[in-house]
């Protein structure tokens, strides 16, 4: 009996130090920093080498960061430029922990810094922008404008000169500022750029009004001048059909006529051979037209349409 509490006793005491040396145990890996927390207060400096580590069980506590570079996407502001033009601006940014004992001191988490960055990235941008006019959010460059035609030409480019600054360096400007400010979070902010701008609501409907009726004029252009073309076209189709008919009608009429011509010589060179023939034959085919089973023809007996009758009426 004693035996057995000795062993039930054993192997709970080897239990509770595997427990202990477990809690006391903690692994940083290469993409995470840490820092110890005893009752909620932080002892010592970052962790920042990869391995393991020990901790005084129970009464400390683990907090992981990383290490890595990390995303901050804002949500869209609307924001006036010099000029007074409401815009909504869309930004993004890369930042990194690079202090975790002031970051977990300042913020304690990720979200708490995303809320951080939404004040000090949206506040700059906000700051920035309304320093410049809308052709300078715009455009980064002085690279000339391709218009052409159909191009619909807008608001950011009727009465703008050449830029001094450009989108780019405005997103410098507002990195560099917003910079200055997240050291106390221990944070390192080391990319900022506008994502999207885009015309407030109102403004937005006036641009896309005028871009329909634009295109709607473009489209009437080319409507227009493909009826004139289509109409030009069925002009020279008519005329080239009315060419060709008349080419064909006369060349049927000279085939024609060549033909008559040579039926003609034909003719005549057999009637030559008997004339009386001929003058019979016809005087027979002038019968047949003449005559039907209706016709009445009073003529007197010396007529010369009757001499071929009369002559059959003698033999």
């Amino acid at each position: 009996m004693k035996k057995s509490i000795l062993q039930i006793t054993i192997l709970a005491a080897i239990i509770i130090i595997l427990i202990v040396l477990i809690d006391a145990v903690y692994i940083v890996s290469e993409t995470n920093q840490a820092i110890i927390t005893q009752f909620g207060e932080p002892i010592g400096g970052a962790i920042t080498s990869p391995g393991l580590h020990l901790k005084v069980p129970f009464i400390q506590k683990v907090h992981y960061f990383e290490k890595r570079w990390l995303e901050w996407d804002g949500d869209p502001n609307q924001i006036p430029t010099k000029d007074k033009k409401y815009i909504w601006v869309d930004t993004y940014a890369r930042w990194r922990i690079v202090d975790p004992l002031i970051f977990y001191q300042r913020v304690r988490d990720e979200r708490g810094a995303h809320s951080r960055l939404d004040d000090i990235i949206d506040g700059e941008t906000r700051n920035t922008i309304a320093k410049f006019d809308l052709i300078e959010v715009v455009r980064s460059s002085n690279r000339e404008f391709e218009l052409t035609e159909e191009t619909v030409k807008s608001e950011i480019t009727e009465g703008q000169g050449e830029i001094q600054v450009g989108r780019n360096q405005i997103a410098e400007m507002i990195l560099e500022s917003s910079s200055k400010i997240t050291p106390q979070f221990g944070v390192e902010l080391k990319d900022v750029r506008i994502k999207r701008i885009n015309y407030v609501e109102e403004v937005q409907r006036k641009v896309f009004d005028r871009m329909i009726a634009e295109r709607k004029r473009i489209a009437s252009k080319y409507r227009s001048e493909g009826e004139g073309r289509s109409a030009e076209i069925r002009g020279e189709k008519e005329k080239e059909l009315k060419r060709i008919r008349s080419e064909a009608y006369r060349k049927a009429q000279e085939i024609k006529g060549k033909a008559d011509a040579e039926a003609t010589k034909i003719y005549a060179q057999a009637y030559n051979l008997d004339p009386n023939f001929y003058q019979l034959l016809k005087t027979l085919e002038t019968y047949r037209t003449s005559f039907d089973s209706e016709t009445w023809l009073v003529l007197s007996l010396d007529s010369e349409f009757l001499r071929f009758l009369r002559s059959f009426e003698k033999r």
